[in-house]
C-alpha cells in the first residue's frame, strides 16, 4: 500500500474520506479511496454523542486513531485539534500520534477550548503564537515519516485575507500542508489555490456550495488533498434514521428494508471471512 507520502508524490489528487469509526474506515478502504481522514467532529459523536466542542481528550483520540490504523492499510489522516494544551503537551500529541501509525495529523489556531470550524464563535491564538506551536511540532516529530499539516480557522472569524495571511506565514514553518478550513464558496477555494503556493489542503463540506467541485475541479485547482470530513457520518445517521422511524411507526423494517445491508453483506464488510479461515486451518481439531 502506498504512503501517504509516495502518493503525494505522484502528484495526482488524494481524495480522503471522513471516518467516524473503524467500520467506517474499512468501507472507505473497500471503496478503493487512497487515504481515509479521521474525523474530530464524527469521532466526538459517535464516541460521546456530543458536539464538536473540544469535548475529546487527548488520550481518547489516540485511542482512536490506534484503532483506525490497525483496521485499515490505508494511510490515516487525523485531527490533533490544537494539540490540547502548553508545548509538553503537544510535545505527547505529536510523539503519540506518530507512535501510533498515523500517516499525518493537523493542528489548528483556535484557542482553547476548540470548536467546529464551521461554528459561530470560534477564537483564535495569534498567528505568531501559531508560528511556534507548528515550529514546536515540526520538532517533535524528530525522524517520524508523519506529516503535519497546519491548519487555520481564520476565514470564518477574518475572511480570506487573514485565512491566505495565515496560511502562507504557517508554511514556512517546516510544515509539509497547509489547510484553510471552513471554505464555504468555489470563489474562496479559488482564492486559496491561487494565492497559497506550496501543498495544501481542502474541506468540502456537505451543503456548502464547494460540494459542486468534482475531483478532476479542485487538482485543476491545485489542492493535494481533499476532505469529504463527513459526508459518510451524515449519511449513515440519516439512514439510521430512517429505519427507526420506519420500525416505529409500521412496527416493521420491511418498508425500508432495500437501505440496509443483508447479513451476509454486514459480514464481508467486517472481514469475517478471513477469520473463518484462519479458524478452519488453525482452529482445534
Amino acid at each position: 500500500m502506498p504512503t501517504l507520502k509516495d502518493l503525494l508524490a505522484a502528484g495526482r489528487l488524494i481524495q480522503a474520506p471522513g471516518a467516524s469509526d473503524v467500520l467506517t474506515a474499512r468501507l472507505v478502504e473497500q471503496a478503493g479511496f487512497p487515504a481515509v481522514y479521521m474525523t474530530g467532529f464524527g469521532a466526538t459523536a459517535t464516541t460521546l454523542g456530543m458536539p464538536d466542542l473540544g469535548l475529546m481528550t487527548q488520550s481518547e483520540m489516540i485511542d482512536h486513531a490506534r484503532r483506525m490504523v490497525r483496521a485499515t492499510s490505508l494511510p490515516v489522516i487525523a485531527d490533533a485539534d490544537t494539540g490540547y494544551g502548553g508545548a509538553n503537551n503537544l510535545l505527547r500529541t505529536v510523539e503519540d500520534y506518530a507512535q501510533v501509525g498515523v500517516a499525518a495529523i493537523h493542528l489548528e489556531d483556535q484557542t482553547l477550548p476548540k470548536r467546529c470550524g464551521q461554528l459561530a464563535g470560534i477564537q483564535l491564538v495569534s498567528a505568531e503564537s501559531q508560528v511556534r506551536t507548528l515550529k514546536g511540532a515540526v520538532s517533535a516529530r524528530g525522524k517520524s515519516d508523519m506529516l503535519l499539516i497546519a491548519r487555520t480557522d481564520a476565514l470564518g472569524v477574518h475572511g480570506i485575507e487573514e485565512a491566505v495571511r495565515r496560511a502562507n506565514l504557517y508554511a514556512e514553518t517546516g510544515v509539509d500542508l497547509v489547510f484553510v478550513d471552513g471554505v464555504r464558496t468555489i470563489a474562496q477555494a479559488e482564492a486559496i489555490a491561487r494565492d497559497v503556493p506550496g501543498r495544501k489542503v481542502l474541506s468540502i463540506m456537505d451543503g456548502n456550495e464547494v460540494q459542486k467541485l468534482a475531483a478532476n475541479d479542485i487538482q485543476e485547482m491545485g489542492f493535494d488533498i481533499v476532505f469529504y470530513a463527513l459526508s459518510t457520518l451524515f449519511a449513515a445517521a440519516r439512514a439510521a434514521k430512517t429505519i427507526l422511524d420506519t420500525l416505529k411507526n409500521d412496527g416493521t423494517t420491511i418498508a425500508a428494508a432495500s437501505g440496509m445491508a443483508t447479513y451476509d453483506e454486514f459480514m464481508g464488510m467486517v472481514g469475517y471471512d478471513r477469520f473463518h479461515d484462519f479458524e478452519e486451518e488453525f482452529g482445534q481439531a
